[in-house]
């Protein structure tokens, strides 16, 4: 293989870029190249900086953790945790099951929606027959809505337009218990939207 040679300006001979030769040649080449790399990310910054005025930083979130759902009374029974008014326990169950939460001011078993015709309504009471038989008239035929309750009486599959089902059976069925680690199941997230310019290129 031939070494790489350079010719002198002045008098016109070729000379062998040997090792030693080229080690000064590629540092000064190396220092260049930082140099201008660095200006070019100073060059970025500023101009961030003055279309959003961004200073830097802002790469963690931080979340204040809801204490859990459930607890165990007395008598060893998992039971929906005190903690947790009404409105905490929809929002939580809402994210468990998939839905938005979004409570309607005007229609109580409105509490989070998963499509438009389909909603869901979280309560703590033991629901009877009747009371499902009347929730399912109020719904109707156009409608579908997932009862979380703490019990209920009756036939679930009696009501074509409800889905009903135990709040402690369902959160115990969904969460995963006693890990040390981060090797959890993690469901029901929402995906990620898709990055600007990669509309309709078919990336999932």
């Amino acid at each position: 293989m031939n070494e790489p040679t350079i010719m002198c300006p002045n008098c016109k001979t070729e000379i062998k870029l040997t090792e030693s030769l080229a080690a000064p040649l590629l540092e000064s080449t190396r220092q260049e190249y930082e140099k201008r790399l660095v200006q070019k990310d100073a060059d970025v910054a500023k101009r961030k900086e003055q279309v959003v005025g961004w200073k830097g930083g802002g790469g963690f979130r931080y979340y204040h953790l809801a204490p859990p759902l459930l607890e165990k009374d007395k008598w060893g029974n998992w039971v929906i945790n005190k903690a947790y008014n009404p409105a905490m326990l929809a929002q939580a169950v809402c994210k468990l099951e998939g839905f938005t939460y979004a409570s309607s001011d005007t229609v109580y078993w409105q509490q989070g929606y998963s499509t438009e015709r389909n909603f869901i309504y979280i309560t703590t009471q033991n629901l009877s027959h009747d009371q499902l038989q009347a929730l399912s008239d109020e719904v109707g035929e156009e409608h579908s809505l997932l009862v979380m309750c703490s019990a209920f009486r009756g036939k679930a599959d009696k009501y074509s337009n409800l889905t009903i089902k135990k709040i402690p059976k369902t959160v115990l069925s969904r969460c995963e218990w006693d890990h040390d680690d981060y090797s959890l199941k993690i469901e029901n997230l929402p995906k990620a939207p898709t990055p600007p310019g990669q509309q309709g290129l078919g990336f999932t």
